[in-house]
């Protein structure tokens, strides 16, 4: 067949998928946009990057933003047909930024797959969850419904829908639930698994170790939307009756799911100056965004991992913790527990409860007896349901190639 894929950032979600297809003797192109630098596995073709759509009404904005972003890959897609021939069987497209929009009227005999990551909500999701941040009032629920028509439209388009986990495809409405199949990206847990003899050089020249009393955190931004604020106000506590423990933290400064706050920079830069001489900074250790490989590191060596998350996308990070066999201490929230269940695979603790996440971390530093049973577990879980290459790529490949 001829595999079409779409994703702004590509590889995405598909730095397996696409490369196996190939291998199968597939014919597998990527289009993505224009400033996307990211190396790609298969060959690949750009579209315009889009400009930002001016004036409007705020309600309008984000779709057209989207539909934007969707004639720009149509463009491309069309270039591709009128001066190349070219006609891909099937298309494979992450339809979260609109990209997927309009290919539809491009390639009409194609047949049309979208990775629907979730459908925003404006109950049980994050609207009204965390009211310091996302209050549950008629205007955020009313800019949620706004935002979500692009995601509407484009799983009513498409033939099928690709979601990672139940509690993500849940999110969409059951009218439009029944097009999607549930198959995780996938963990590489022969490369992501426990290794004792791990180690992780900081910035300032200090070298942590497997066995040291580590506190994880990783985010792609340091955000409420994955607990950054309710972590930070933890660690005064952890950190006093801890006073041997170093707190790792990874990710970028700004956000990528929620705004910034109102009254600083940052949501890092506001919880330094709330918390001040409480947390001594000297054992808080501010990574940013660093290389897969220190990462990995960081997961194998640290005694506790912390993972916190709205009812909101799953991360892979949680996932790779568990691969790893971290002992983890996570948010007891639905898409966590999908995949933890308290006292088996970690420990869960309410997203709000300062106090049971300071006496869970707490315990965990200090050395569980249960650490081992509950790592192992973690891991077990991965390798039974969520391995790369026993479950998750083979399915993925099956289930594009039913389309051929």
């Amino acid at each position: 067949m001829k595999i079409l894929f779409v994703h702004q950032n590509f590889p995405g979600q598909f730095p397996h998928l696409a490369p196996a297809l190939s291998a199968r003797g597939h014919q597998v192109l990527a289009l993505t946009d224009a400033e996307n630098t990211r190396p790609s596995p298969v060959r690949v073709v750009k579209y315009a990057s889009p400009a930002a759509v001016p004036g409007g009404h705020p309600l309008g904005r984000a779709y057209c933003d989207m539909a934007q972003r969707g004639w720009q890959a149509a463009r491309a897609a069309r270039a591709l047909r009128d001066r190349h021939g070219y006609r891909p069987d099937v298309i494979l497209g992450h339809s979260g930024w609109g990209e997927t929009l309009f290919l539809r009227e491009i390639w009409p005999d194609a047949r049309l797959l979208v990775y629907a990551e979730l459908m925003y909500r404006t109950r049980g999701q994050d609207v009204g969850f965390d009211p310091e941040v996302v209050p549950d009032t008629d205007q955020a629920r009313i800019r949620t419904v706004a935002r979500s028509a692009h995601l509407i439209q484009g799983l009513v388009q498409a033939d099928a829908g690709l979601t990672p986990t139940r509690y993500q495809a849940d999110s969409f409405p059951p009218e439009l639930r029944a097009k999607l199949t549930v198959i995780h990206d996938g963990i590489d847990t022969a490369r992501v698994r426990p290794d004792p003899a791990a180690t992780l050089t900081l910035p300032g020249g200090k070298m942590l170790r497997a066995g040291d009393e580590v506190l994880s955190y990783v985010s792609r931004s340091l955000e409420p939307y994955r607990g950054f604020h309710t972590l930070m106000r933890a660690l005064p506590r952890v950190l006093a009756a801890r006073p041997r423990a170093q707190v790792v933290l990874v990710g970028a400064e700004g956000t990528s799911y929620g705004a910034k706050p109102r009254d600083a920079e940052s949501w890092k830069q506001k919880l330094l100056a709330e918390l001040g001489d409480r947390l001594p900074l000297d054992r808080v250790h501010f990574l940013g965004r660093v290389a897969y490989a220190d990462y990995l590191s960081l997961l194998q060596l640290t005694r506790v991992h912390c993972y916190l998350t709205y009812p909101f996308v799953l991360s892979w990070s949680l996932t790779e913790a568990m691969a790893a066999g971290c002992q983890i201490v996570a948010s007891d929230t639905e898409p966590v527990r999908e995949l933890i269940r308290d006292g088996e695979q970690g420990r869960l603790v309410p997203f709000h409860d300062r106090e049971a996440l300071e006496a869970a971390l707490i315990c965990a530093l200090s050395g569980d007896p249960a650490a081992a049973r509950l790592g192992a577990a973690a891991r077990q879980a991965i390798l039974d349901g969520y391995d790369l290459h026993r479950h998750s790529l083979p399915r993925q490949i099956a289930w594009v190639e039913s389309f051929g």
